[in-house]
């Protein structure tokens, strides 16, 4: 086991009620639910985000925190929060990177592999 590590587990969700397809806007709601698996108490101080639509358009996001806490967490514990955001098109990605600060002073990044945002429409490609 890893002295300095976090796993996260993500869930997506995509949010009809709040998304019109003919004005290019289609919102998904994601939860993530990070654990702490490593051997030291660590908090999680800010997080980066890079989300991309199918269209190639990038956007970031830094910021402390998550949903405004910066959860500290020991061995075992988890921390779940939801979020959500908007593209321009039906499909997309997201991932990231947390900035962490274990309770020895240790600094450690968690990187958030990519991840689909998807409306769930079945397209036929031509």
């Amino acid at each position: 086991m890893a002295k300095y590590q976090f796993r996260v587990e993500v869930e997506q969700r995509f949010l009809p009620e709040q998304s019109a397809a003919s004005q290019g806007v289609f919102s998904f709601s994601y939860t993530i639910t990070i654990t702490n698996s490593g051997e030291v108490p660590a908090q999680l101080i800010s997080r980066h985000w890079v989300i991309s639509n199918s269209a190639g358009e990038v956007e970031e996001v830094k910021g402390l925190g998550v949903v405004g806490q910066q959860p500290l967490l020991k061995p075992g514990e988890a921390f779940q929060y939801s979020s959500g955001c908007r593209l321009r098109t039906a499909t997309g990605t997201m991932q990231g990177i947390y900035f962490c600060v274990a309770e020895d002073g240790e600094r450690f990044e968690v990187q958030v592999p990519p991840f689909m945002l998807d409306d769930g429409a079945h397209r036929v490609l031509h």
